[in-house]
């Protein structure tokens, strides 16, 4: 029983933790939104979470090499959106232009690695959260 209650305890205060994770990086990722002067581009806050991905021109997001400058490159936020009924389906646009990014302040690269990184983060919650209510629908033809 006592084995049962603690994983019971250690789960909860996992959903407990990433709970309060997703709250903190939502709030930080509103003040980059802003400072980043993403909000030129983007109305509101929350119409940069109908883009389909947002990704980066000029620096690393892989594991690796998280944050490497790629010499000759651009820095740019690039969101994605998809048309299904388009004849081009996918679309990017600029966010946020910085010029080449031997140039950028290193201070400012990291904030652009980190709203890119925080922006996934948020997301992976959405589609989680989109999938857990697919599921929904089979769990109730199968009661």
């Amino acid at each position: 029983m006592s084995s049962a209650l603690d994983r019971l305890k250690n789960l909860t205060n996992k959903i407990s933790s990433y709970e309060t994770a997703r709250k903190q990086n939502l709030k930080i990722l509103q003040e980059l939104f802003k400072k980043l002067q993403i909000d030129k581009k983007v109305e509101n806050f929350e119409n940069l979470f109908d883009f389909k991905a947002i990704n980066l021109s000029g620096v690393s997001l892989s594991d690796e090499s998280l944050g490497e400058i790629q010499k000759g490159r651009y820095l740019q936020i690039l969101a994605i959106s998809y048309d299904k009924n388009a004849i081009q389906k996918s679309k990017n646009t600029s966010l946020a232009y910085f010029g080449r990014v031997e140039n950028v302040d290193n201070e400012l690269k990291n904030r652009v690695v980190e709203f890119v990184i925080r922006y996934r983060f948020e997301k992976s919650f959405m589609t989680l959260q989109h999938y857990h209510n697919m599921l929904d629908i089979f769990g109730q033809k199968s009661e």
